[in-house]
């Protein structure tokens, strides 16, 4: 048994711990705040309290407002000119993961040349030090406040690519899901799907590891349970807090595993609709990439789907019981109707959505557990395309 595991940011999680932010010791004496180009963060007062806290602690701020759901190169860049010129010495990312990837990356760009595609490509290397980083999460879905991994989409070249170095773990989560009550149904669905298939890719990715294991059985048992409840009534804290543990879980797995294949499709989809939120793409995919692997090769994924399926509450002694576990959970929480044709992906683009998941991120499916050919996913694509999520 050989791995390796390296999770260093410190977490913070508790319903009201986001006050502590007013105590706590911090990176730096001027932060950059990242939030997305939306209301939420200013109308329910998130980022005002932030602010009112960061400066009881004594550091200054700075605001960057324009992040986009599904972030872009050009907002990092942009931020990162802003946090040079106001000499900025830490970054918060508030909100969900698209804020929080972002401060991630304008974190690595401050002091680094060149531009951030760059880095994303390999054609340079980190060589100088990144930003402190402090995540603060008000959706429960990506983990991204204690992985090392952020995904950034270059408009120019059609490319949604994650990108992940051990220099852009947070060295901060403050996780308090008092912040989360506000999410709308269909996001906290989408968001909490999300948590769920980082969960399931990287039980079943060929990097899978014991600790990996623990917290993937975890997130998908709590997610089954609580995320319907969740999704049902949005102030049900114990659900809320339920799926904060979740998220945060599932990101610890992607910290210690891998996500797959899956991932690098729905990039592929959300790189070319970036209107398409990245959970209702997963979720359009799932049933029948799921499916597909275990049609391809049974031998190799059947103990795991029929774990997943149990942990899921799920009876039967059959690999096939996490599929019907899956489809009862897309139902639950209200997404069984999801249909990619609703932002106009049609069944004729599944060769060029193909193309490009290998492209961008092919290197995703060699942590597979059943080896895909170009015609599996163009297969699977053309499937997704064609029916309802939960059929």
């Amino acid at each position: 048994m050989h791995f390796d595991s390296y999770i260093p940011t410190r977490i913070i999680f508790g319903r009201g711990r986001l006050e502590e932010l007013a105590a706590l010791p911090l990176p730096g004496k001027k932060a950059l705040i990242v939030i997305t180009n939306g209301k939420s963060m200013r109308n329910l007062g998130y980022l005002d309290r932030v602010i009112r806290l960061l400066e009881q602690n004594g550091a200054a701020v700075v605001v960057f407002d324009k992040i986009l759901p599904n972030p872009v190169v050009a907002h990092v860049m942009e931020a990162a000119e802003l946090a040079r010129n106001e000499n900025c010495d830490f970054i918060i990312g508030l909100g969900g993961g698209s804020a929080i990837d972002s401060a991630k990356s304008i974190a690595l760009m401050i002091k680094n040349s060149g531009t951030y595609w760059d880095y994303v490509k390999r054609v340079k290397k980190i060589t100088e030090p990144v930003l402190p980083i402090i995540a603060i999460p008000t959706t429960a879905g990506t983990g991204t406040e204690v992985d090392p991994w952020t995904v950034i989409t270059n408009p120019d070249t059609g490319e949604k690519i994650g990108f992940g170095d051990d220099v852009l773990f947070p060295k901060l989560a403050i996780v308090d899901s008092e912040l989360m009550t506000s999410v709308p149904q269909r996001l906290t669905a989408y968001q909490g799907m999300d948590a769920f298939f980082h969960a399931v890719e990287g039980y079943l990715a060929c990097v899978a590891q014991p600790l990996s294991d623990i917290l993937a059985i975890e997130t998908i048992r709590l997610v089954a349970e609580f995320l319907p409840q969740a999704v049902k009534d949005g102030n049900n804290l114990q659900a809320r807090e339920q799926m904060a543990w979740a998220a945060t879980a599932a990101g610890l797995v992607e910290s210690t595993s891998s996500c797959i294949s899956e991932h690098s499709m729905e990039h592929a989809l959300s790189a070319f609709y970036p209107e398409l939120p990245h959970g209702a793409g997963l979720v359009a995919l799932s049933v029948p990439y799921f499916t597909h692997l275990l049609k391809k090769e049974p031998e190799k994924v059947s103990v795991r789907y029929l774990e997943m399926g149990r942990a899921m509450g799920e009876e039967g002694n059959s690999p096939e019981i996490f599929i019907a576990a899956l489809k009862k959970l897309i139902d639950k929480v209200g997404l069984s109707d999801l249909r990619l044709s609703d932002w106009g992906i049609k069944p004729d683009e599944a060769e060029r959505l193909a193309a490009n998941s290998y492209e961008a991120m092919g290197a995703l499916y060699e942590l597979d557990p059943v080896r895909l050919q170009d015609d599996d996913t163009v297969q699977i694509f053309r499937e997704a395309i064609m029916r309802r999520s939960g059929e």
